[in-house]
């Protein structure tokens, strides 16, 4: 099968991705064999393969938002029959025993795979995934338009219920990508007003189009304080910024995997109860919440399609924000 491989994380535009042929994975008991069919292309990846996330595994083939068909079961399979459509998100697996899966917080497990961090991911032809972690696409989404939905969307939707946002709140979007762009369709869904911040201008027309009541940057305040906000952003510049823009008792939730330092700031920003929270990773009780959603509103996702071979040029493009909406790796022999 052909894949594209990291073996050594080093600047994207250095085009550290290799396109080589490795033999197709066998799917092992309880797991199944997916002919990746479409892959987003998430700025967690851009992370991964420059380096800024420690100890992937190496050589890594990256990508988690992977949608595909059931090619092959392997024994004790009984949740997934050969044909069927399946998602393969970030939460690769986790443990099921340790403190925290007990407690429901399988995101946080310390003995978890990552899809295309520290597990295989979907910049491939074909990978493998436990049953038990593969999610059901709904019919209403093709293939390469449900990818993003199984990052952006799925982890997105856990920051806005984090942030505890309520129907008809005033709600800030700091950074407005992939993710910003399908979380801005929900909360129009629940009758939020959105407010979004980014400092490209194609972003914030992007926005509008989206149902945005305002848009602009980051530094600029805006019209009203905010009930709640989500930064997608890297940057840790931006967290006094929301704070100072958010109302007393408001939430800011921080969907960043990776980030700058945050700014020594006054603690005025932070009095008043205001709370700063950081979302790691989602569960699978997130995405069987979402995806159904998702088909309910329905979300549109944006997507600009490039092949297998172009994965370097697409984190490129998603590096720079060039990237209007989300970026997906098609392999064009049986996408829909």
């Amino acid at each position: 099968m052909r894949t594209e491989l990291l073996t050594t994380p080093a600047p994207i535009d250095t085009a550290p991705l290799m396109l080589i042929d490795r033999p197709k994975p066998i799917p092992k008991p309880r797991e199944l064999l997916v002919h990746v069919h479409a892959c987003g292309v998430c700025h967690t990846d851009l992370h991964v393969t420059e380096g800024e996330l420690p100890h992937p595994k190496l050589p890594l083939i990256p990508g988690h938002e992977i949608v595909g068909v059931v090619e092959a079961v392997g024994d004790q399979v009984t949740r997934f029959e050969i044909g069927a459509r399946v998602g393969i998100p970030w939460l690769h697996e986790a443990c099921g025993t340790c403190e925290f899966c007990r407690r429901g917080q399988e995101n946080l497990c310390p003995y978890a795979l990552f899809t295309g961090y520290t597990a295989d991911g979907g910049y491939a032809e074909y990978t493998t995934v436990r049953e038990d972690f593969a999610v059901p696409i709904p019919d209403a989404f093709g293939d390469a338009e449900a990818a993003p939905l199984l990052c952006a969307g799925i982890v997105g939707y856990r920051a806005l219920r984090l942030a505890g946002i309520e129907p008809g709140e005033r709600v800030g979007l700091y950074g407005f990508g992939a993710s910003a762009h399908i979380c801005v369709q929900v909360l129009r869904h629940w009758g939020c007003e959105v407010i979004v911040f980014s400092r490209s201008e194609d972003h914030q027309a992007h926005a509008r189009e989206l149902g945005a009541a305002w848009a602009g940057d980051a530094k600029t305040a805006p019209p009203a304080p905010l009930d709640r906000a989500v930064s997608f952003a890297p940057a840790g510049w931006i967290v006094p910024l929301a704070l100072e823009h958010l109302r007393p008792g408001g939430t800011l939730c921080i969907n960043a995997i990776h980030a700058s330092p945050i700014p020594e700031m006054p603690y005025d920003l932070l009095w008043g109860e205001r709370v700063v929270r950081t979302v790691a990773n989602a569960t699978r009780r997130d995405a069987d919440e979402f995806m159904p959603l998702a088909a309910q509103i329905p979300i549109h996702t944006d997507i600009e399609l490039f092949r297998l071979d172009q994965a370097n040029e697409a984190l490129q493009r998603v590096k720079a924000g060039q990237v209007r909406g989300a970026a997906v790796l098609t392999q064009m022999d049986g996408a829909t």
